[in-house]
Protein backbone atom coordinates (compact mmCIF):
# COMPACT_ATOMS: atom_id res chain seq x y z
CA UNK A 1 0.00 0.00 0.00
CA UNK A 2 0.95 3.60 -0.42
CA UNK A 3 2.79 5.49 2.10
CA UNK A 4 3.59 8.82 2.94
CA UNK A 5 7.21 10.29 2.03
CA UNK A 6 7.12 12.63 4.89
CA UNK A 7 5.02 11.09 7.88
CA UNK A 8 2.80 8.60 8.86
CA UNK A 9 -1.23 8.82 7.32
CA UNK A 10 -3.18 11.24 9.35
CA UNK A 11 -6.35 9.52 10.95
CA UNK A 12 -8.64 12.08 10.56
CA UNK A 13 -7.49 13.34 6.90
CA UNK A 14 -7.84 9.83 6.24
CA UNK A 15 -11.13 9.74 7.08
CA UNK A 16 -13.16 12.94 5.87
CA UNK A 17 -11.50 11.89 3.03
CA UNK A 18 -12.97 8.73 2.69
CA UNK A 19 -16.52 10.57 4.19
CA UNK A 20 -16.35 12.23 0.74
CA UNK A 21 -15.39 9.23 -1.46
CA UNK A 22 -18.16 7.39 -0.13
CA UNK A 23 -20.29 10.11 -0.63
CA UNK A 24 -19.46 10.84 -4.47
CA UNK A 25 -19.24 6.92 -5.52
CA UNK A 26 -22.32 5.64 -3.33
CA UNK A 27 -24.45 8.61 -2.46
CA UNK A 28 -27.78 10.35 -4.18
CA UNK A 29 -26.51 13.74 -3.84
CA UNK A 30 -23.13 12.89 -4.51
CA UNK A 31 -24.14 11.39 -7.42
CA UNK A 32 -26.46 14.45 -8.25
CA UNK A 33 -23.41 16.98 -7.41
CA UNK A 34 -20.21 15.44 -6.71
CA UNK A 35 -18.02 18.67 -6.70
CA UNK A 36 -18.60 19.76 -3.06
CA UNK A 37 -17.18 16.93 -2.29
CA UNK A 38 -14.13 17.16 -4.65
CA UNK A 39 -13.71 20.65 -2.85
CA UNK A 40 -13.30 18.90 0.34
CA UNK A 41 -10.51 16.12 -1.40
CA UNK A 42 -8.68 19.30 -2.73
CA UNK A 43 -8.51 21.61 0.32
CA UNK A 44 -8.34 18.67 3.19
CA UNK A 45 -6.94 15.83 1.61
CA UNK A 46 -5.50 16.60 -1.91
CA UNK A 47 -3.59 13.08 -2.31
CA UNK A 48 -5.93 11.15 -0.41
CA UNK A 49 -4.30 7.42 0.63
CA UNK A 50 -7.54 6.20 1.31
CA UNK A 51 -8.65 3.28 3.63
CA UNK A 52 -10.44 1.53 0.89
CA UNK A 53 -7.08 1.16 -0.76
CA UNK A 54 -5.49 3.00 -3.21
CA UNK A 55 -4.67 7.05 -3.39
CA UNK A 56 -7.16 9.46 -5.16
CA UNK A 57 -5.44 12.70 -6.38
CA UNK A 58 -7.99 15.96 -7.24
CA UNK A 59 -5.88 19.18 -7.94
CA UNK A 60 -5.34 19.47 -11.56
CA UNK A 61 -1.06 19.27 -10.93
CA UNK A 62 -1.06 16.23 -9.60
CA UNK A 63 -3.85 14.59 -11.64
CA UNK A 64 -1.73 15.78 -15.06
CA UNK A 65 1.83 14.79 -13.40
CA UNK A 66 -0.05 10.94 -12.92
CA UNK A 67 -1.47 10.90 -16.13
CA UNK A 68 1.82 11.54 -17.89
CA UNK A 69 4.21 9.61 -16.04
CA UNK A 70 4.49 6.04 -17.58
CA UNK A 71 5.28 4.46 -14.41
CA UNK A 72 1.47 4.19 -13.81
CA UNK A 73 -0.58 2.93 -16.57
CA UNK A 74 -3.16 0.89 -17.34
CA UNK A 75 -1.63 -3.07 -18.38
CA UNK A 76 -1.71 -4.08 -15.15
CA UNK A 77 -4.11 -4.74 -12.55
CA UNK A 78 -7.88 -5.20 -12.44
CA UNK A 79 -10.77 -2.40 -11.76
CA UNK A 80 -11.72 -3.93 -8.71
CA UNK A 81 -8.49 -3.27 -6.78
CA UNK A 82 -9.97 -0.04 -5.52
CA UNK A 83 -12.72 1.81 -5.56
CA UNK A 84 -15.42 -0.71 -6.81
CA UNK A 85 -18.00 -2.96 -4.62
CA UNK A 86 -17.47 -4.73 -1.44
CA UNK A 87 -19.87 -7.23 -2.15
CA UNK A 88 -17.80 -10.54 -2.42
CA UNK A 89 -20.19 -12.14 -5.10
CA UNK A 90 -19.91 -8.92 -7.40
CA UNK A 91 -15.50 -8.78 -6.70
CA UNK A 92 -15.32 -12.11 -7.70
CA UNK A 93 -17.33 -11.76 -10.71
CA UNK A 94 -15.62 -8.65 -11.93
CA UNK A 95 -11.84 -10.60 -11.52
CA UNK A 96 -13.52 -13.58 -13.34
CA UNK A 97 -14.80 -11.19 -16.07
CA UNK A 98 -11.65 -9.25 -16.15
CA UNK A 99 -9.63 -12.75 -16.89
CA UNK A 100 -12.05 -13.47 -19.45
CA UNK A 101 -11.38 -9.89 -21.17
CA UNK A 102 -7.49 -10.18 -20.82
CA UNK A 103 -8.18 -13.93 -23.26
CA UNK A 104 -8.91 -11.29 -26.25
CA UNK A 105 -7.10 -8.66 -28.29
CA UNK A 106 -7.10 -5.57 -25.94
CA UNK A 107 -7.76 -2.27 -26.93
CA UNK A 108 -4.58 0.57 -26.62
CA UNK A 109 -6.67 2.20 -23.54
CA UNK A 110 -6.22 -1.06 -21.71
CA UNK A 111 -2.06 -1.17 -22.77
CA UNK A 112 1.18 0.06 -21.95
CA UNK A 113 4.25 0.67 -24.21
CA UNK A 114 5.44 -0.59 -26.11
CA UNK A 115 2.79 -2.46 -27.61
CA UNK A 116 0.38 0.72 -26.58
CA UNK A 117 2.29 3.08 -28.64
CA UNK A 118 2.57 0.32 -31.70
CA UNK A 119 -0.96 -0.09 -31.50
CA UNK A 120 -1.72 4.24 -31.44
CA UNK A 121 0.44 5.07 -33.82
CA UNK A 122 -1.35 2.86 -36.44
CA UNK A 123 -4.93 4.05 -35.53
CA UNK A 124 -4.12 7.58 -35.33
CA UNK A 125 -2.76 7.50 -39.11
CA UNK A 126 -7.00 6.73 -39.59
CA UNK A 127 -7.93 9.33 -37.06
CA UNK A 128 -6.27 12.45 -38.24
CA UNK A 129 -7.44 16.22 -37.00
CA UNK A 130 -7.80 16.62 -40.57
CA UNK A 131 -10.01 13.56 -41.33
CA UNK A 132 -12.33 14.71 -38.11
CA UNK A 133 -12.72 18.82 -39.26
CA UNK A 134 -13.51 17.44 -42.98
CA UNK A 135 -16.45 15.31 -41.15
CA UNK A 136 -17.79 18.49 -39.68
CA UNK A 137 -20.32 19.45 -42.61
CA UNK A 138 -21.71 15.84 -42.57
CA UNK A 139 -22.11 16.29 -38.98
CA UNK A 140 -24.08 19.56 -39.12
CA UNK A 141 -26.33 17.07 -41.58
CA UNK A 142 -26.80 14.64 -39.12
CA UNK A 143 -27.87 17.39 -36.20
CA UNK A 144 -30.22 18.87 -38.53
CA UNK A 145 -31.87 15.82 -39.25
CA UNK A 146 -32.12 15.18 -35.46
CA UNK A 147 -33.54 18.17 -34.94
CA UNK A 148 -36.09 18.48 -37.61
CA UNK A 149 -37.88 16.07 -35.48
CA UNK A 150 -37.44 18.21 -31.92
CA UNK A 151 -38.88 21.30 -34.31
CA UNK A 152 -41.95 19.78 -35.64
CA UNK A 153 -43.22 18.73 -32.97
CA UNK A 154 -42.01 21.75 -30.80
CA UNK A 155 -41.27 19.56 -27.10
CA UNK A 156 -39.30 16.29 -26.51
CA UNK A 157 -36.70 14.93 -24.86
CA UNK A 158 -33.45 16.17 -26.05
CA UNK A 159 -30.92 12.62 -24.71
CA UNK A 160 -33.50 10.79 -26.69
CA UNK A 161 -33.85 12.79 -29.66
CA UNK A 162 -30.33 14.33 -30.02
CA UNK A 163 -27.82 13.29 -27.52
CA UNK A 164 -27.70 9.68 -27.98
CA UNK A 165 -28.51 9.01 -31.66
CA UNK A 166 -26.52 11.77 -32.63
CA UNK A 167 -22.74 10.92 -31.78
CA UNK A 168 -24.01 6.58 -32.72
CA UNK A 169 -24.79 8.16 -36.13
CA UNK A 170 -21.61 9.86 -36.26
CA UNK A 171 -19.14 7.18 -35.44
CA UNK A 172 -21.03 4.13 -37.22
CA UNK A 173 -20.76 6.72 -40.15
CA UNK A 174 -17.49 6.96 -39.68
CA UNK A 175 -16.88 3.43 -38.93
CA UNK A 176 -18.92 2.08 -41.86
CA UNK A 177 -21.91 0.56 -39.85
CA UNK A 178 -24.88 0.56 -42.03
CA UNK A 179 -27.85 2.28 -40.68
CA UNK A 180 -30.18 -0.05 -40.14
CA UNK A 181 -27.77 -1.56 -37.31
CA UNK A 182 -27.65 1.76 -35.60
CA UNK A 183 -30.43 1.41 -32.75
CA UNK A 184 -28.86 -2.26 -31.88
CA UNK A 185 -25.35 -1.05 -31.44
CA UNK A 186 -26.19 1.81 -29.32
CA UNK A 187 -28.29 -0.20 -27.17
CA UNK A 188 -25.15 -2.61 -26.85
CA UNK A 189 -22.66 0.02 -25.88
CA UNK A 190 -25.22 1.68 -22.87
CA UNK A 191 -24.66 -2.46 -21.71
CA UNK A 192 -21.34 -2.16 -22.39
CA UNK A 193 -20.01 0.97 -20.44
CA UNK A 194 -21.87 -0.56 -17.58
CA UNK A 195 -18.46 -2.06 -16.57
CA UNK A 196 -17.05 0.87 -15.68
CA UNK A 197 -19.19 2.24 -12.98
CA UNK A 198 -17.13 1.03 -9.36
CA UNK A 199 -20.85 0.29 -8.24
CA UNK A 200 -22.13 -1.54 -10.84
CA UNK A 201 -23.85 -4.65 -9.74
CA UNK A 202 -23.52 -8.74 -10.79
CA UNK A 203 -26.71 -8.08 -13.38
CA UNK A 204 -25.21 -4.86 -14.49
CA UNK A 205 -21.57 -6.64 -15.29
CA UNK A 206 -23.44 -9.62 -16.81
CA UNK A 207 -25.13 -7.07 -19.05
CA UNK A 208 -21.83 -5.38 -20.11
CA UNK A 209 -19.90 -8.70 -20.84
CA UNK A 210 -22.55 -9.96 -22.76
CA UNK A 211 -22.83 -6.84 -24.82
CA UNK A 212 -19.09 -7.08 -25.35
CA UNK A 213 -19.10 -10.50 -26.86
CA UNK A 214 -22.10 -9.18 -29.26
CA UNK A 215 -19.96 -6.33 -30.48
CA UNK A 216 -16.92 -8.05 -30.85
CA UNK A 217 -19.14 -10.90 -33.02
CA UNK A 218 -20.95 -7.97 -35.33
CA UNK A 219 -17.78 -5.78 -35.94
CA UNK A 220 -15.75 -9.12 -36.92
CA UNK A 221 -18.50 -9.94 -39.55
CA UNK A 222 -18.24 -5.83 -40.81
CA UNK A 223 -14.61 -6.54 -41.21
CA UNK A 224 -15.00 -9.56 -43.13
CA UNK A 225 -17.12 -7.61 -45.42
CA UNK A 226 -14.64 -4.79 -45.86
CA UNK A 227 -11.43 -6.73 -46.63
CA UNK A 228 -13.56 -8.26 -49.32
CA UNK A 229 -15.30 -4.92 -50.63
CA UNK A 230 -13.26 -1.79 -48.83
CA UNK A 231 -15.05 1.24 -48.62
CA UNK A 232 -14.05 5.10 -47.47
CA UNK A 233 -14.62 4.38 -43.64
CA UNK A 234 -12.94 3.75 -40.70
CA UNK A 235 -13.07 0.10 -40.34
CA UNK A 236 -11.74 -0.32 -43.87
CA UNK A 237 -8.39 2.29 -43.06
CA UNK A 238 -7.67 0.02 -39.69
CA UNK A 239 -7.85 -2.72 -42.05
CA UNK A 240 -4.94 -0.89 -44.19
CA UNK A 241 -3.48 1.29 -41.36
CA UNK A 242 0.45 0.12 -41.53
CA UNK A 243 3.25 1.61 -40.79
CA UNK A 244 6.17 0.05 -42.69
CA UNK A 245 5.54 -4.11 -42.60
CA UNK A 246 3.54 -3.44 -39.73
CA UNK A 247 -0.27 -3.55 -39.59
CA UNK A 248 -2.67 -4.40 -37.56
CA UNK A 249 -3.75 -7.43 -36.93
CA UNK A 250 -7.55 -8.94 -37.23
CA UNK A 251 -7.80 -8.93 -33.15
CA UNK A 252 -6.07 -5.62 -32.60
CA UNK A 253 -8.98 -3.66 -35.71
CA UNK A 254 -11.89 -5.42 -33.37
CA UNK A 255 -10.37 -3.92 -30.43
CA UNK A 256 -9.90 -0.98 -31.49
CA UNK A 257 -13.29 -0.93 -33.40
CA UNK A 258 -15.37 -1.77 -30.09
CA UNK A 259 -13.14 0.97 -28.24
CA UNK A 260 -13.53 3.72 -31.06
CA UNK A 261 -18.14 2.83 -30.89
CA UNK A 262 -17.94 2.84 -27.47
CA UNK A 263 -16.16 6.10 -26.61
CA UNK A 264 -17.12 7.96 -29.47
CA UNK A 265 -20.93 7.25 -28.27
CA UNK A 266 -21.54 7.73 -24.92
CA UNK A 267 -19.21 10.32 -23.67
CA UNK A 268 -20.77 12.96 -26.29
CA UNK A 269 -23.92 12.15 -25.34
CA UNK A 270 -22.65 13.33 -21.71
CA UNK A 271 -21.53 16.54 -23.27
CA UNK A 272 -24.73 17.25 -25.27
CA UNK A 273 -26.96 16.51 -22.13
CA UNK A 274 -24.12 18.33 -19.67
CA UNK A 275 -24.12 21.30 -21.52
CA UNK A 276 -27.90 21.59 -21.82
CA UNK A 277 -28.03 21.27 -18.47
CA UNK A 278 -25.10 23.53 -17.12
CA UNK A 279 -26.99 26.39 -19.64
CA UNK A 280 -30.42 25.62 -18.40
CA UNK A 281 -28.83 26.06 -14.48
CA UNK A 282 -27.63 29.45 -16.02
CA UNK A 283 -30.23 31.55 -17.75
CA UNK A 284 -28.01 34.13 -18.28
CA UNK A 285 -25.16 32.18 -20.57
CA UNK A 286 -27.77 30.35 -22.33
CA UNK A 287 -28.93 34.04 -23.57
CA UNK A 288 -25.32 35.09 -23.83
CA UNK A 289 -25.16 32.13 -26.19
CA UNK A 290 -27.71 32.41 -28.38
CA UNK A 291 -27.16 35.88 -28.73
CA UNK A 292 -22.98 35.58 -29.60
CA UNK A 293 -23.12 31.86 -31.50
CA UNK A 294 -19.42 32.88 -31.94
CA UNK A 295 -18.82 31.24 -28.47
CA UNK A 296 -19.78 28.21 -29.17
CA UNK A 297 -15.89 26.58 -29.29
CA UNK A 298 -15.66 28.14 -26.34
CA UNK A 299 -18.90 27.13 -24.50
CA UNK A 300 -18.17 23.55 -25.39
CA UNK A 301 -14.87 23.72 -23.64
CA UNK A 302 -16.22 25.23 -20.51
CA UNK A 303 -19.05 22.80 -20.76
CA UNK A 304 -16.43 19.80 -20.74
CA UNK A 305 -14.75 21.57 -17.85
CA UNK A 306 -17.73 22.44 -15.61
CA UNK A 307 -19.73 18.81 -16.04
CA UNK A 308 -17.11 16.61 -17.44
CA UNK A 309 -18.77 13.33 -19.99
CA UNK A 310 -15.95 11.53 -17.96
CA UNK A 311 -14.82 12.22 -14.29
CA UNK A 312 -12.08 10.04 -13.53
CA UNK A 313 -9.43 7.60 -14.79
CA UNK A 314 -7.37 5.01 -13.08
CA UNK A 315 -3.80 4.05 -13.58
CA UNK A 316 -2.03 0.75 -11.68
CA UNK A 317 1.62 1.22 -10.19
CA UNK A 318 3.86 -0.58 -13.00
CA UNK A 319 7.38 -0.15 -10.62
CA UNK A 320 8.21 1.07 -7.42
CA UNK A 321 7.87 4.56 -7.68
CA UNK A 322 7.52 7.83 -5.58
CA UNK A 323 5.31 10.74 -6.69
CA UNK A 324 3.46 13.53 -5.39
CA UNK A 325 5.09 12.90 -2.31
CA UNK A 326 3.97 9.40 -2.19
CA UNK A 327 5.57 6.29 -2.41
CA UNK A 328 3.89 3.98 -4.68
CA UNK A 329 4.56 -0.37 -4.63
CA UNK A 330 3.95 -1.96 -7.92
CA UNK A 331 0.52 -3.07 -8.26
CA UNK A 332 -0.72 -0.03 -6.10
CA UNK A 333 -3.94 1.74 -7.69
CA UNK A 334 -4.34 5.36 -8.33
CA UNK A 335 -7.53 7.73 -8.93
CA UNK A 336 -7.60 10.62 -10.66
CA UNK A 337 -10.65 12.89 -10.22
CA UNK A 338 -10.49 14.89 -13.67
CA UNK A 339 -13.77 16.33 -12.62
CA UNK A 340 -12.38 17.72 -9.36
CA UNK A 341 -8.78 18.89 -11.03
CA UNK A 342 -11.46 20.71 -13.74
CA UNK A 343 -12.85 23.05 -10.62
CA UNK A 344 -9.03 23.82 -9.35
CA UNK A 345 -8.60 27.09 -8.12
CA UNK A 346 -5.18 27.34 -9.15
CA UNK A 347 -5.65 26.75 -12.50
CA UNK A 348 -9.27 28.37 -13.26
CA UNK A 349 -10.24 31.59 -12.06
CA UNK A 350 -13.21 31.36 -10.05
CA UNK A 351 -14.18 27.85 -11.14
CA UNK A 352 -17.61 27.50 -9.82
CA UNK A 353 -18.99 30.01 -11.75
CA UNK A 354 -20.09 29.00 -15.80
CA UNK A 355 -18.78 31.08 -18.36
CA UNK A 356 -19.14 30.73 -21.91
CA UNK A 357 -16.69 32.56 -22.91
CA UNK A 358 -13.88 31.52 -20.51
CA UNK A 359 -10.62 30.96 -22.09
CA UNK A 360 -7.47 29.75 -20.24
CA UNK A 361 -5.74 26.10 -19.29
CA UNK A 362 -6.66 23.30 -21.06
CA UNK A 363 -9.34 21.12 -19.42
CA UNK A 364 -8.46 17.81 -17.85
CA UNK A 365 -11.36 15.99 -19.40
CA UNK A 366 -10.22 14.00 -22.42
CA UNK A 367 -7.16 12.98 -19.49
CA UNK A 368 -3.45 13.70 -20.60
CA UNK A 369 -0.16 11.45 -21.55
CA UNK A 370 0.08 8.95 -24.09
CA UNK A 371 -3.61 7.63 -23.20
CA UNK A 372 -5.03 11.16 -23.96
CA UNK A 373 -8.14 10.55 -25.27
CA UNK A 374 -7.65 9.99 -29.64
CA UNK A 375 -11.76 11.08 -30.19
CA UNK A 376 -10.89 14.69 -28.33
CA UNK A 377 -11.39 16.61 -31.48
CA UNK A 378 -14.06 14.54 -32.86
CA UNK A 379 -16.11 15.62 -29.66
CA UNK A 380 -15.25 18.95 -29.77
CA UNK A 381 -16.55 19.25 -33.53
CA UNK A 382 -19.59 17.56 -32.35
CA UNK A 383 -20.58 19.33 -29.48
CA UNK A 384 -19.80 22.37 -31.51
CA UNK A 385 -22.06 21.59 -34.31
CA UNK A 386 -24.75 20.35 -31.90
CA UNK A 387 -25.08 24.26 -29.83
CA UNK A 388 -24.43 25.45 -33.07
CA UNK A 389 -27.49 23.83 -34.62
CA UNK A 390 -29.70 24.71 -32.01
CA UNK A 391 -28.68 28.47 -31.92
CA UNK A 392 -29.41 28.62 -35.58
CA UNK A 393 -32.56 26.27 -35.76
CA UNK A 394 -34.41 27.81 -32.02
CA UNK A 395 -35.16 31.04 -31.29
CA UNK A 396 -35.35 29.51 -27.65
CA UNK A 397 -34.73 26.42 -25.93
CA UNK A 398 -36.72 26.25 -22.61
CA UNK A 399 -36.36 23.28 -20.24
CA UNK A 400 -39.90 20.91 -19.63
CA UNK A 401 -39.49 19.21 -16.73
CA UNK A 402 -36.75 17.00 -14.41
CA UNK A 403 -33.41 16.55 -15.56
CA UNK A 404 -32.41 13.18 -13.83
CA UNK A 405 -28.92 12.25 -13.62
CA UNK A 406 -28.02 8.54 -14.17
CA UNK A 407 -26.62 6.53 -11.28
CA UNK A 408 -23.09 6.60 -12.87
CA UNK A 409 -19.95 9.07 -11.64
CA UNK A 410 -17.52 7.58 -14.36
CA UNK A 411 -19.61 8.83 -17.32
CA UNK A 412 -21.30 11.07 -15.95
CA UNK A 413 -24.83 12.36 -17.85
CA UNK A 414 -28.24 13.13 -17.57
CA UNK A 415 -30.79 10.41 -18.28
CA UNK A 416 -33.47 12.86 -19.67
CA UNK A 417 -33.71 16.37 -20.18
CA UNK A 418 -37.08 17.39 -21.86
CA UNK A 419 -37.54 20.64 -23.54
CA UNK A 420 -39.32 23.03 -25.26
CA UNK A 421 -38.55 24.95 -28.43
CA UNK A 422 -39.60 28.03 -30.28
CA UNK A 423 -38.35 27.71 -34.43
CA UNK A 424 -36.70 30.74 -35.87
Amino acid sequence: MAVLVTGPIDPDQQRVGDEALVEVFASARGLADPNPFYRTLREQSPVHISGFGGTVFSRYDDCRAILRDNRFGNGEGGPDRAFGSIDPETLAYRREMEARRRERPLSMLALDPPDHTRQRGLVSRAFTPRRIEGLRDRIAELVDERLDELAGAGTGDAMALLAEPLPVSVIAEMLGVPETDWPEIRSLVSDLVQSLEPSASVDELQLSEAAANDLFDYFAGLVAVRRAEPRDDLISALIEARDDHDMLDEGEILAVANLLFAAGAETTTNLIGNGLNALFNHRDQLERLWADPSLVPTAVDEILRFDSPVQLDGRTCLEDAEACGVHFSRGDRLLTLLGAANRDPDHFEDPETFDVGRRGEPVMSFGSGIHYCLGANLARVEGQEVFAGLIRRFATIEPAGDRAYRKRLVLRGLEQCPVTVVSR
